[in-house]
């Protein structure tokens, strides 16, 4: 493993982003990871099928158990192509038995359910570690990343079973209306005793395809995760800056070394060495002995002894600020027990005098009772102000500020399905103007009657009307007002405005004067009144 060759930044990164790596990592060999997973699954699923054609539901059970066999292959194909040595579909086929070998029998029992099972295969499979190795190696690896591996795992699971209910949910909706109306109760029930067990089948190969798409993907994460962390522990980043450093100075030194060389060679002669002493003596002087070293006089003549040290020392301590002294005495364990004298025994009996007091002032049970339930409150209440500080920041983060609810006052929109329905940008007359445009605009027409229905809605009646709602939410808050003449002329208005505005259906002639009419019966003789 040359980490120069590596085909991705070394570098450490958060969690979150070392699963992204994955996935752009198990995208840019997508095809010779799922041909390979493919050509692996599909036939093992197929053979299961025509052994167990009677229990679908223990044939996908099987399968979905065997899974981290499967997973050997796409790891061992991500961590040649990491490296630019990506192997062809023969060569990654043939190593397959050679990779089922190792600890296959562990990997489908106790570690089979294993939340972190993608984060762990590397140690297995690259590094060859087993028994106590492979375990303490885990613990110094899981230090960090092993929570993302169990999210990915969590994650991993839900994504499965959402995708395989979303393709059996559409595989329904595309089936004929009519061969949903020939199904009954009794035909779906009758499925169990044998009649229907190629649509289970069926249902189970979605499993088996969705898995060519999702498990290179996982295993890519998990190798990430894996390398991330190798990556943090190892400085893999460090070292790949101080290689490259040193390939940069080693075409440096050769220069300067050949310089320096044919510097040398340009001299004279009488510079490079000379025969007389006095040369000689010049470029290799003799010693000086160090008047301060070991051997000199100073250390030789002193009359210190260890009885004059102690002497001195004392001296020193005796005067300030060493001459202030404190004796410290404290509990400890492992001291003889004494036997209990007189005067114990009167301090015991006055303690037992002063506790039989106390309890007078406890007159009943209610009271002890109550002490301790206010006690328990106490408890309680602390406890929560400590997890409140404690995960303040998890709260800052995820569960928002604790902050009383603030009232909004509600702001109407000025535009609603891109329409303008502001009271100002309509006219004064608005069935006057509908009946003058819908001749010859009869898309504009019907839209300033809809604008104008919505203008109302929102202004006079105080809808709460947003940017996010459809015409059907429309209907309905309208509905709720239990006004049976404006929810008719509503319905009306809103169907035939759908008809021109996405089914680009005209609406007809006399529809013009039943809704220009029905206007001004609704909000103009009842804005008179």
């Amino acid at each position: 493993m040359r980490l120069t060759d590596a085909s991705v930044a070394i570098r450490p990164r958060s969690v979150w982003e070392a699963v992204d790596l994955g996935v752009l990592l198990a995208k840019q060999h997508a095809g010779l990871l799922m041909l390979s997973w493919a050509l692996v699954t599909v036939p093992i699923f197929a053979l299961l099928c025509l052994l167990l054609w009677d229990y679908p539901s223990i044939a996908v059970l099987i399968f979905w158990w065997l899974k981290p066999a499967y997973e050997r292959l796409p790891l061992y194909i991500l961590s040649h192509a990491l490296f630019g040595a990506t192997p062809s579909l023969k060569q990654a086929l043939k190593a397959l038995l050679g990779l089922l070998k190792p600890q296959l029998l562990a990997s489908l029992t106790w570690r089979r359910l294993s939340p972190t099972r993608s984060f762990d295969l590397p140690v297995m499979q690259l590094e060859g570690l087993s028994g106590k190795a492979r375990s303490q190696r885990l613990i110094v690896l899981g230090q960090r990343d092993a929570g993302g591996a169990s999210w990915l795992t969590i994650v991993g699971v839900h994504l499965e079973m959402a995708l395989w209910f979303g393709i059996i949910s559409f595989v329904y909706m595309l089936l004929p209306a009519q061969i949903e109306l020939d199904w009954t109760w009794d035909s779906l029930i009758n499925a169990a005793s044998g009649e229907w067990l190629w649509l289970e089948h069926l249902s189970n190969l979605t499993y088996v395809l969705l898995l060519i798409l999702w498990e290179p993907i996982y295993v890519a994460c998990g190798f990430t995760l894996y390398l991330n962390r190798r990556t943090a522990l190892e400085a893999w980043d460090i070292e790949l800056v101080f290689r490259q450093l040193r390939q940069r100075l080693t075409g440096v030194a050769y220069a300067l070394l050949l310089g320096c060389g044919l510097l040398l060679m340009q001299l004279p002669n009488s510079a490079m060495a000379s025969d007389t002493p006095t040369a000689t003596a010049s470029s290799c002087p003799l010693p000086v002995e160090d008047p301060m070293g070991p051997e000199a006089d100073r250390l030789l003549k002193q009359p210190l002894t260890s009885a004059e040290a102690q002497k001195s020392i004392g001296q020193l301590l005796d005067q300030p600020p060493f001459e202030y002294r404190e004796t410290v005495t404290r509990w400890r364990l492992g001291e003889e027990p004494k036997e209990p004298s007189e005067e114990d025994a009167k301090a015991l009996i006055e303690l037992l005098e002063k506790f039989f007091k106390l309890t007078e002032f406890w007159k009943s049970v209610d009271a002890v009772a109550l002490f301790f339930e206010v006690l328990l409150w106490v408890a309680l209440f602390s406890l929560i102000a400590w997890l409140q500080w404690r995960y303040r920041d998890w709260l800052s983060a995820f569960a928002g500020r604790l902050r009383l609810p603030q009232v909004r006052t509600y702001q109407p929109p000025e535009q609603l399905f891109g329409l303008e329905v502001a009271p100002q940008s309509l006219p004064a007359d608005i069935p006057g103007e509908v009946e003058k445009l819908w001749d010859e605009q009869p898309r504009a027409a019907l839209g300033l009657l809809y604008r104008a229905l919505l203008s109302r809605m929102l202004h006079e009646q105080r809808l709460p009307l947003k940017k996010s709602h459809t015409e059907a939410e429309v209907l309905q808050l309208v509905q709720a007002l239990q006004q049976k003449d404006l929810s008719h002329f509503s319905q009306a208005l809103t169907r035939h405005w759908q008809n021109l505005a996405y089914g680009h259906r005209l609406p007809p002639a006399a529809l013009k004067q039943g809704l220009c009419n029905a206007w001004r019966r609704l909000f103009e003789q009842g804005a008179q009144a």
